[in-house]
């Protein structure tokens, strides 16, 4: 008669609950994402004076516009260019 080895698995109680020590020890070092924003930044996001006119001064042109009424300086607009592309 020949007596073969079954195939039960080695079980070691100790290493499963080392598995799972460690496992609950990576999930504590696993940090979640955090963001801080500087008081600059909080500062830069502030609605400035002047984004304030410029929203008046586009909303004024637009009304222009529409009205038919804006004309342009094409001396102002000719020698803004030229400064522009010689800068």
């Amino acid at each position: 008669m020949k007596i073969q080895k079954f195939n039960i698995p080695a079980i070691n109680p100790y290493k499963t609950n080392q598995l799972k020590a460690e496992q609950l020890e990576q999930k504590s070092k696993m940090q979640t994402d955090k963001l801080e924003i500087s008081s600059e930044a909080k500062q830069l996001s502030e609605i400035s004076p002047f984004t304030v006119q410029r929203n008046e001064r586009v909303e004024q042109l637009k009304t222009e516009i529409e009205a038919g009424t804006y004309k342009v300086d094409a001396e102002q607009l000719a020698s803004n260019l030229a400064k522009y592309y010689k800068a």
